[in-house]
């Protein structure tokens, strides 16, 4: 009898488990809505750990807060219950992280994450997509953003009837933050990412742009600083697969459309790069594939929605095949970003389309560009009633246009601390030096330095609540005493890249660039005119070459010959007693290994 009551209530146990309606309603927002709703920061919350205390295959986490203490969370999906990086890397499983509301007025991947792990772990119709895969999904990176719900957050977008905010409580688009680091919950994500270091990557978003037939695009960096094993491997295998799996479920799927001219389909399509300050170019940069899903704004909720459901669960079925051959590349990747091989050559530090092109077919919309009779510009209106496959040209051929030479390490005074932790947050190593030592390095002098810029709005304004700079430079070879605590970041290591677009200050997203080193820019110490009058012509006296350098500046600028002060402080920086550290970049580049050994030591 005993035995009968245990079957029955297994059975009972069993049903609850696989049918949703026995046990919670675990239909999300968008399925109660008719498919017109996303989930809000609360009801994703309590959706993520209901799904964890329904299934032993599943693990709430916490990885951190946001500006306004709101908790970030995650769902860690393992079909052994192997929860932590570790455990994980033991097993011959492939990591997927998959990201929603980085932007939370484009929710579309928390909704098809949701459903699809409701599918994987709790009715278990697509259990399989677990069998070499473990998952981490962030539903809502942006907490704080996606709790600023409202219907008129996306003036360009078709629905949710009510979405989040792009920014965080700060007004930091996340989207580039990955290196900078400044926002909270960027520092946080940064730390699962290093923990973890996941061997493919998912961020959901909608994109804005001109009407067009495809529901969904997509990017995946495959510019020439990844190894050609990976990116074959996300050519021939992954895109391949996807856009043919895509196509099948009515879904064609086009890269990420960008045209010559905005709005305007018959002026070619080009290609980008993905520069490391966004999450696709960050894991491209850590030597990991990053897709990028960019749903099309103007198609209907619930179409973006179910476009994204595809693409994550095709991705899945290419990672459980795959799983094995994917996880080799990927340390291939890192051993040969370690490698002296890897330094040997120049490093591209930014892309851009050459005038190569070629044809192909694209699936717009036919349209007409009138003059405006409000704004005077052109207005264009798209007939999304008459489709049309344009041939048009697509300039896909990038070529680099910053180049730089790898040192085999960089040497960072201790004072920096601020950017000594983003390092770390990196998972970057460092060793800091012990006594004060003088050593010879590469480093780079600026000049014409500007601030502002990067919007395209406002040339000369703040950009993600920074000053950016841009300059000239000059590489320099001098003698440094760097003082006890100053740190050896040496390039011996699998995250050599993001360490170059980090500390090479040309690179696009450099330290420099974000304005970390602005205050190397100010002069500290001035010389009065009644002080500089004499010594310069002390000065003048005593070198005939700076006569000539001096007529001929006045020559050039008017301005200048006609200011006291300026004519002063010229004279002032040429003598002893300038400030020998201004315009000097503090960080320097040792190209020799012996000396980085005997300086870790």
């Amino acid at each position: 009898m005993k035995k009968i009551i245990y079957i029955i209530i297994a059975i009972f146990l069993t049903q609850c488990t696989t049918n949703p309606e026995k046990s919670f309603n675990f239909e999300i927002p968008f399925e109660k809505s008719k498919e017109t709703e996303t989930a809000t920061y609360e009801q994703t919350v309590e959706y993520c750990k209901k799904l964890a205390d329904a299934s032993p295959w599943v693990k709430y986490e916490v990885f951190g807060q946001t500006s306004q203490g709101r908790d970030l969370p995650m769902l860690i999906v393992d079909k052994t219950g192997n929860f932590y990086p570790r455990s994980v890397r033991k097993t011959d499983n492939a990591v997927l992280l998959i990201q929603a509301n980085i932007h939370p007025g484009e929710p579309d991947g928390n909704d098809a994450g949701m459903m699809l792990l409701r599918d994987i772990v709790i009715t278990k119709v697509k259990e399989a997509l677990l069998d070499h895969v473990t998952i981490l999904f962030i539903p809502a990176l942006n907490a704080d953003g996606l709790a600023r719900f409202n219907p008129y957050n996306r003036i360009n977008q078709n629905g949710p009837k009510d979405m989040g905010w792009r920014t965080n409580a700060t007004n930091l688009n996340l989207n580039r933050d990955f290196l900078k680091a400044d926002a909270p919950e960027m520092q946080a994500w940064l730390k699962v990412y290093n923990q973890w270091l996941p061997d493919f990557f998912v961020d959901c978003h909608a994109t804005d742009g001109a009407d067009y037939q495809y529901v969904v695009t997509y990017a995946l960096d495959l510019t020439s600083n990844a190894t050609q094993e990976l990116t074959k491997w996300e050519k021939d295998v992954y895109l391949k697969e996807l856009d043919s799996k895509m196509l099948d479920k009515k879904y064609p799927i086009f890269p990420y459309v960008t045209f010559r001219r905005w709005h305007d389909p018959r002026s070619g399509l080009v290609a980008g790069y993905s520069n490391p300050m966004l999450s696709t170019g960050y894991c491209a940069a850590q030597n990991r594939p990053g897709l990028l899903i960019e749903t099309h704004m103007l198609k209907p909720f619930n179409q973006r929605v179910w476009a994204t459901y595809e693409v994550i669960k095709i991705t899945l079925e290419i990672l459980n095949k795959e799983y094995k051959n994917l996880t080799a590349i990927v340390k291939n990747t890192d051993k040969y970003v370690s490698s002296k091989e890897f330094r040997n050559n120049d490093f591209a530090l930014g892309y851009r389309a050459n005038n190569d092109s070629v044809m192909v077919d694209f699936l717009g919309f036919e349209y007409d560009i009138v003059t405006s009779d409000l704004t005077g510009g052109p207005w264009f209106q798209y007939h999304n009633d008459k489709p049309k496959t344009f041939q048009i040209p697509y300039y896909n051929n990038l070529t680099p246009t910053i180049n730089a030479k790898l040192p085999e390490a960089y040497i960072l005074p201790p004072e920096w601390q601020d950017i000594i932790k983003r390092i770390s947050l990196h998972g970057i190593n460092y060793t800091a030096i012990r006594n004060a030592k003088e050593i010879e390095v590469t480093s780079f002098k600026f000049k014409n330095v500007t601030f502002g810029g990067g919007s395209p709005f406002d040339a000369s304004g703040p950009r993600e609540g920074r000053f950016t700079t841009a300059f000239e430079l000059d590489t320099i070879k001098v003698k440094r005493i760097y003082p006890a605590g100053s740190v050896i970041i040496d390039m011996n290591q699998r995250s050599a890249k993001v360490i170059a677009n980090l500390l090479e200050p040309k690179a696009p997203s450099s330290f420099v660039f974000w304005g970390f080193f602005n205050s190397i820019f100010e002069q500290k110490e001035y010389s009065e005119t009644y002080v500089m009058e004499k010594l310069a012509r002390e000065m003048l006296a005593k070198d005939k070459e700076l006569q000539k350098e001096f007529d001929s500046i006045k020559k050039e600028n008017p301005d200048f010959a006609n200011n006291q002060w300026e004519i002063c402080n010229w004279f002032y920086s040429k003598s002893l007693w300038w400030d020998y550290k201004k315009d000097v970049y503090p960080v320097g580049m040792i190209f020799e290994r012996g000396v980085v050994e005997e300086l870790k030591k």
